[in-house]
C-alpha cells in the first residue's frame, strides 16, 4: 500500500514540484493549500506530468480545527512536507506580523497534531537565510546561526528552533531540516512552474515578465557590494532538483534511515552566481534582452552566500545536477507556455 504524504503549500512553486517527484516514486499525496500565493489549476499541471491527480484541500494551516479533520478524514497519514509559509524578505519588513502569524502557528499547529494522528516525520522547508552574511564561504550546516536580517529570515530561524525543542522535549516523530538556497527555473515539461500572484516579488520571475514585455524593467538592488560585479550573489538551484531531495528525506526518515531524530541539510549547487551574471546567463540562454536599472540596496538582502552541499551529497546521496544556464531557460518556457494560455 503506498504510503500517504500531506504537502503543505502544495500548490506552490517548490510544493508543486516536490508533489510530482512524490507521486512519480509512489507516494499517495495529500495538498493542503489556502492559494494566497498560488492557483488551484497548478493541480491541472500536476496531473499531466506525473498522470496522478493529488487530493487537494483548500485550507489555510492556521485552521487547527481544519487541519485536524483533514487528518481524521485521511488517516494512514505517515509525513508531512512542510511549504506553506509567507516568503517574500522585502515584504516581510513591511509586514512582519503577518510573517510571525502565517509562518509560525502553521508549524506549531502541525507538530501539536501529529503525535495524535499517528505522523511518523516532518520535512521542514528552511532557508540559507538562517546564516545571514556567514563569515566563511562557502557555507556549512555548522556555520553559525546569525541574527536574522528581515522578518521572514526570522521566523526561519525560530521554527527550527521549534522543531529543535519539541524534539529534545520527547516528542514521538522525526524531523529533516532542509536549508534551500534559491531555487530557480520551472518543470522540464513546462506544466508548472514558478506562479506568484501579483507582482513578483523574487528575481527569477520578475526577469522573465520583464523580458516577455509585463513588466516595464527588471530592478538590480545595488551594484556597490563587496563582489566581482557589484550585485548580490546566490546559489541558485534547479527546482525539480530542490524538489527530488524532498523524496529522498521523506524516505530516510519513514524507512528510519536517519542517524538522528533531527537531522539538517543544505540544498545547493555549491556555486555563486551573480544578479548580473544571472541576467547575461538568461540573454545568453534565450537570445532575449532583459530591461535592468540598477537601483539602492533593498533592506534585508545579504551580500552573497552559497553552499557547501557536501552532507547532503554524502549523506543523502542527493546533488544538484542541472546548471544554472540551462536551468534559467526552462524558466522562460514557463513563461512563454503561460502567454500561450492567456496566463498575465
Amino acid at each position: 500500500m503506498k504510503q500517504k504524504i500531506l504537502v503543505t503549500g502544495g500548490t506552490g512553486y517548490i510544493g508543486s514540484h516536490t508533489v510530482v517527484e512524490l507521486q512519480n516514486a509512489g507516494y499517495d499525496v495529500i495538498i493542503v493549500d489556502n492559494l494566497s500565493n498560488s492557483n488551484a489549476e497548478v493541480i491541472d499541471g500536476i496531473e499531466k506530468i506525473s498522470g496522478i491527480r493529488p487530493l487537494f484541500a483548500e485550507l489555510d494551516c492556521n485552521d487547527k480545527e481544519g487541519l485536524n479533520k483533514l487528518f481524521t478524514e485521511n488517516p494512514g497519514i505517515k509525513g508531512i512536507i512542510h511549504f506553506a509559509a509567507s516568503k517574500a524578505v522585502g515584504e516581510s519588513v513591511q509586514k512582519p506580523l503577518l510573517y510571525y502569524r502565517n509562518n509560525l502557528v502553521t508549524l506549531i499547529n502541525l507538530l501539536e497534531l501529529m503525535p495524535q494522528h499517528g505522523i511518523e516525520g516532518i520535512v521542514f522547508s528552511s532557508s540559507c537565510t538562517v546564516y545571514g552574511q556567514p563569515d566563511i564561504l562557502p557555507v556549512t550546516e555548522d556555520a553559525p546561526i546569525k541574527p536574522a536580517l528581515s522578518p521572514y529570515g526570522n521566523t526561519k530561524q525560530i521554527n527550527e528552533e521549534i522543531i529543535r525543542d519539541t524534539i529534545y522535549a520527547g516528542a514521538d516523530f522525526k524531523s529533516i531540516i532542509l536549508r534551500y538556497f534559491n531555487p530557480i527555473g520551472a518543470h522540464p515539461s513546462a506544466e508548472i512552474g514558478e506562479l506568484p500572484n501579483g507582482v513578483p516579488q523574487n528575481l527569477v520571475p520578475f526577469l522573465t515578465q520583464t523580458a516577455l514585455g509585463i513588466r516595464k524593467e527588471l530592478s538590480v538592488f545595488g551594484d556597490d557590494y563587496d563582489t566581482p560585479d557589484g550585485s548580490c550573489i546566490r546559489d541558485y538551484i534547479n527546482v525539480a532538483d530542490l524538489a527530488k531531495a524532498h523524496v529522498i528525506a521523506i524516505e530516510r526518515m519513514l524507512e528510519n534511515k536517519s542517524e538522528d531524530k533531527l537531522e539538517i541539510f543544505n540544498l545547493g549547487t555549491g556555486r555563486g552566481v551573480s544578479v548580473l551574471e544571472l541576467i547575461n546567463a538568461f540573454e545568453k540562454g534565450t537570445g532575449v534582452k532583459v530591461p535592468y536599472k540598477i537601483v539602492g540596496r533593498r533592506e534585508g538582502d545579504i551580500e552573497k552566500v552559497w553552499a557547501n552541499p557536501e552532507r547532503a551529497n554524502k549523506v543523502l546521496g542527493w546533488t544538484a545536477k542541472e546548471s544554472v544556464e540551462d536551468t534559467i531557460v526552462t524558466a522562460w518556457n514557463w513563461q512563454l507556455k503561460l502567454r500561450e494560455r492567456g496566463i498575465q
